[in-house]
C-alpha cells in the first residue's frame, strides 16, 4: 500500500509503498535483485529498497507510474505468475499506453493450461487480439514474426475443443515458402508439406498431450493441412445436384442458382470452385444408392454409440470414414442423414387427379385404341376411379374388369374422344404397356400433396404392406417397367424414405396359368422394399391401410456401405447457404462440403493470393470460427502476384462481424533482439521509401519507371514503399 507521500520544494514527490509481507517482497526483487535493476534501469527516479518498503522519488508523473506498476507487480506475486525482466518491461510500456487495463489483468489471463503450462497474453495488444477472438466470428491478425499470432489462435482453437463450442480444429497455411514447389520435392506427399506444418504440429504438442494427438487427428477432430489439400472437398462436373427445376449436373450450377437442402426447401448456392481433376470415388449405401466424390469430400454420419448417448453427428471426410471401418461389431457403423421434411417442389398443373393417375399406371389399360379399362378385385378403387375422374363413368364388366365410358350428354357427337385417353395421349401414354408406363416429369417434380398421392395410387395397385413377426411392417412394390421402378424410387426417397431394389428375370420366373394353359413371362420383373418416414401415409385404400398401421412402417434408415476407387475426373466444389450446409445429391443422399462448428486458422496468411483468400474465407460454415494470421512484410509469392491479405482489409472492414487486430515489435515475445531487429528493418524500409519519392521526383523517366535497384512499386517481394504497407 501507498505509506506517505511528501513533495520537495525543487517539485519532486516522495512515494513509500510497502509490501504486505517479505515472501511477495523476495518475488518482486528477483533473484540476484534482477527484478529491481530491471526497474531502475525502466526509469528515471531513485527507487530504492528497505525491509519490505519501497521509496520511490522523481516527478510526480513519473513516480504515480512507478507507484502503480509496484502495486501490479504485488497483485502479480500474489496470483503466482512468474515475473521476469520481460514481464517488467511489458508492463512499463502498457503503464504508458493509453488505455484503461491494467497489466495485471492482462498478464493472468489464462488461456489454456497443460502439464503445468499455462498459456497466457504477454503484451496489451495480445490480450485485446485474444479477447477479439472471443467475440468476432473472422479475425484477422497481421503483425510481425514472434507477436504470438498464430500461437495465442492455437490455444484459444484448442481451448475451445476443450469446452465443446467446436467439434474440430482445422489448421492450414499455404505451402509456398521460398518459392518452392512441392513436385520438386524428394518424398511422399507427407515428407513434402511435413516442413511447411511443423510449426503447427508443435505447438500442438505444446498443447494437448502428445499421445492424443495422432487419435485425435486420426478420428478427423484435428486437421493439419496446406490451404490447396484443404479445399478440395469435391465431386466430378457431370454429378447430380437436385434443385427445385429436378436434378442438375454439379458443374452446371452458378452462384445464385438453388439447390435443395436437408429441409427439402430450396438453398441458394454462395460458391463454385474449381477443382481440376481429381481421384473420385463410388461412395454407396447399403440400400443401393451411390454419388462420386473425392476421398476429402465431407459427409455427416452417426455411429450407434451416438445416437444412444445423444450425441450430435459428426462431419468425417469419406478417407476418415474408410479409415476408420464401415462395419462395428457385424453392424454397419455409419448412419447417414435422410431428408428431414419431403422436398418442396413449386406447383405444377396437371390434367388428373394424381392419386387417380397412380391407380391407372397400376392397373389400367391404356391402348388408344379401345376404352379404357381398368382392373381390380377392390371395388373401392373403382369406386374412387369414379368419383376422381371428371366426365367418366367406371361401369363394372365381370370379374375384376372395369370399363372407364366417357358420360354422354345431350348434344355430343360420337367422335368426341374418351378424357382419359385424350390426357393419356398428350402425355405420351397412350399404347404405353405393363413395361414400358412411366410418371411424366409434371407429377414426379410437383408439390408434396401431389408426389403422395400418385405414389398411393400405385402403391393400392400394384403394391401392399408386407408384415413380418416381431419386425415393423414394410411397403412392397412391384412391376414390370424400369421406368415405374425409378419413378417409385425417386418418390418415396424424395417424401424422406429409403428404397430397396430386387430384379426377377423374366427366364428363372415359374410360367403363370391362363385358363389352364402355361404362359410364360415375357418381361423381367422388378420388386421394391419401401421404408417411409413417420407420418407419410402409402396407402388409401382401407384394407391395406389397417394392415400397416398395426405395426407401423418402422423408422427409414441408411448406412455407409463401400467407398471404391473410380478413376479421375474434372471436379467442383460448392458452398451452400444452408444452416446445416447439406444439399441433396443423387439418389437423395445428403452431402456438405463447408466447415460447421470448426475453428479454423489459416497461418502465413500474406502467401495466399486474393483468390485463395476468398475461396477460404467463404467456407466458413455455421458455428464456426476462423482467424486468419500472417506478416505482411514476408511474402514469398511469385513476383508480381499481389498478397490476399493485403487487400483484404479493403473488402472486409465495413462487415461487422469481422475484425482486424494488428500486433507490432512492441508485441514480440521472442527474445528481445527480435522486436529490436523488426524495427529496424522498419526504419530502414521508410527511409528507403522516402528515398525513392526523392528520386522519382527529380529524375523518374516518363511512363513512372523506377530508377536504380530494388523491387518495382506494387511488387511483394522485398522490402515495402509505404504504398504497400499495411500498419
Amino acid at each position: 500500500m501507498v505509506e506517505s507521500t511528501h513533495t520537495h520544494p525543487d517539485q519532486e514527490t516522495q512515494v513509500k509503498v510497502v509490501v504486505p509481507d517479505e515472501h511477495t517482497m523476495i518475488s518482486l526483487l528477483g533473484s540476484g535483485d534482477e527484478l529491481l535493476r530491471t526497474l531502475e534501469r525502466s526509469f528515471r527516479s531513485d527507487i530504492h529498497v528497505r525491509g519490505n518498503e519501497f521509496t520511490i522519488s522523481g516527478t510526480p508523473e513519473e513516480t504515480a507510474v512507478v507507484v502503480r506498476l509496484v502495486e501490479e507487480l504485488i497483485e502479480l506475486a500474489k496470483s503466482g505468475a512468474h515475473v521476469t525482466p520481460d514481464t517488467i518491461e511489458r508492463m512499463v510500456h502498457m503503464l504508458r499506453s493509453p488505455g484503461k487495463e491494467r497489466p495485471a489483468d492482462v498478464l493472468t489471463t489464462n488461456i489454456l493450461s497443460n502439464r503445468g503450462k499455462t498459456i497466457r497474453p504477454k503484451t496489451l495488444n495480445q490480450k485485446r487480439y485474444v479477447d477479439i477472438i472471443d467475440q468476432r466470428t473472422v479475425v484477422f491478425g497481421i503483425g510481425p514474426a514472434g507477436t504470438g499470432k498464430t500461437y495465442l489462435a492455437m490455444a484459444k482453437a484448442v481451448k475451445a475443443l476443450q469446452d465443446k463450442e467446436v467439434n474440430r480444429i482445422i489448421l492450414t497455411r499455404p505451402a509456398v515458402e521460398a518459392g518452392e514447389r512441392l513436385g520438386f520435392l524428394p518424398g511422399t506427399l507427407y515428407d513434402k508439406i511435413d516442413p511447411y506444418l511443423r510449426p503447427l504440429y508443435d505447438a500442438l504438442h505444446d498443447m494437448l498431450d502428445p499421445d492424443s494427438i495422432p487419435k485425435l487427428m486420426a478420428a478427423g477432430t484435428i486437421e493439419v493441412a496446406p490451404l490447396a489439400y484443404m479445399r478440395g472437398r469435391a465431386q466430378p462436373l457431370h454429378t447430380k445436384v437436385l434443385t427445385p427445376e429436378g436434378f442438375r449436373p454439379i458443374g452446371e450450377l452458378s452462384v445464385g442458382d438453388l439447390v435443395v437442402g436437408s429441409d427439402g426447401r430450396p438453398t441458394p448456392v454462395i460458391g463454385v470452385y474449381p477443382q481440376g481433376e481429381k481421384a473420385t470415388y463410388r461412395f454407396s449405401s447399403q440400400d443401393g444408392a451411390s454419388t462420386l466424390c473425392s476421398e476429402d469430400h465431407l459427409w455427416t454420419v452417426r455411429t450407434r454409440d451416438d445416437a444412444r448417448r445423444g450425441k450430435p453427428p459428426r462431419v468425417l471426410t469419406a478417407k476418415e470414414i474408410v479409415e476408420s471401418g464401415l462395419r462395428s461389431s457385424h453392424y454397419p457403423k455409419y448412419e447417414l442423414p435422410l431428408l428431414s421434411e419431403p422436398v418442396a417442389f413449386p406447383e405444377r398443373e396437371v390434367p388428373m387427379d394424381a392419386y387417380a393417375m397412380g391407380l391407372l399406371l397400376g392397373d389400367g389399360c391404356l391402348t388408344g385404341s379401345t376404352t379404357p379399362s381398368f382392373a381390380t378385385v377392390d371395388p373401392e378403387l373403382a369406386e374412387a376411379l369414379d368419383e376422381l375422374l371428371p366426365g367418366i363413368r367406371v361401369r363394372h364388366e365381370s370379374g375384376p374388369d372395369y370399363v372407364l365410358n366417357r358420360e354422354s350428354r345431350t348434344g355430343d357427337v360420337i367422335t368426341i374422344a374418351n378424357p382419359v385417353t385424350a390426357i393419356m395421349r398428350d402425355l405420351g401414354l397412350c399404347g404405353a404397356t405393363s413395361g414400358t408406363k412411366f410418371v411424366p416429369d409434371d407429377y414426379l417434380y410437383n408439390t408434396v400433396e401431389v408426389r403422395l398421392a400418385l405414389l398411393q395410387g400405385l402403391l393400392d395397385s400394384d403394391g401392399g404392406p408386407v408384415t413380418q413377426s416381431g419386425r415393423a411392417c414394410r411397403v412392397q412394390y412391384g412391376t414390370a417397367s424400369p421406368k415405374l421402378r425409378d419413378a417409385v424410387t425417386f418418390l418415396a426417397q424424395s417424401l424422406g424414405g429409403v428404397v430397396y431394389e430386387r430384379s426377377r428375370p423374366a427366364k428363372e420366373r415359374t410360367p403363370g396359368l391362363a385358363r389352364g394353359r402355361e404362359v410364360f413371362h415375357r418381361q423381367d420383373a422388378y420388386v421394391l422394399d419401401l421404408r417411409l418416414p413417420e407420418g407419410v401415409q402409402p396407402f388409401r385404400l382401407q384394407r391395406k391401410r389397417d394392415k400397416y398401421e398395426v405395426t407401423g412402417g418402422g423408422r427409414p434408415m441408411r448406412f455407409v456401405d463401400s467407398v471404391e476407387p473410380a478413376g479421375n475426373e474434372e471436379c467442383v466444389c460448392i458452398q451452400v447457404a444452408a444452416e446445416d450446409s447439406l444439399y441433396v445429391t443423387e439418389d437423395f443422399l445428403l452431402t456438405h462440403n463447408t466447415l460447421n462448428d470448426s475453428f479454423i486458422i489459416l497461418d502465413e496468411a500474406q502467401n495466399t493470393s486474393p483468390e485463395q483468400m476468398k475461396m477460404f474465407l467463404t467456407r466458413l460454415g455455421f458455428g464456426s470460427k476462423i482467424v486468419v494470421t500472417g506478416d505482411v512484410t514476408q511474402v514469398d509469392l511469385p513476383g508480381g502476384q499481389t498478397s490476399g491479405l493485403r487487400t483484404i482489409e479493403n473488402i472486409l472492414r465495413d462487415i461487422d462481424d469481422i475484425a482486424f487486430c494488428r500486433l507490432t515489435s512492441e508485441d514480440v515475445v521472442r527474445h528481445k533482439l527480435v522486436g529490436q531487429i523488426v524495427d529496424a528493418y522498419g526504419r530502414h524500409d521508410d527511409a528507403e521509401a522516402r528515398r525513392g519519392d526523392g528520386d522519382r521526383g527529380r529524375s523518374a523517366p516518363r511512363g513512372g519507371r523506377r530508377q536504380g535497384g530494388g523491387a518495382p512499386k506494387g511488387g511483394d517481394g522485398g522490402a515495402e514503399g509505404p504504398e504497400q504497407r499495411a500498419d
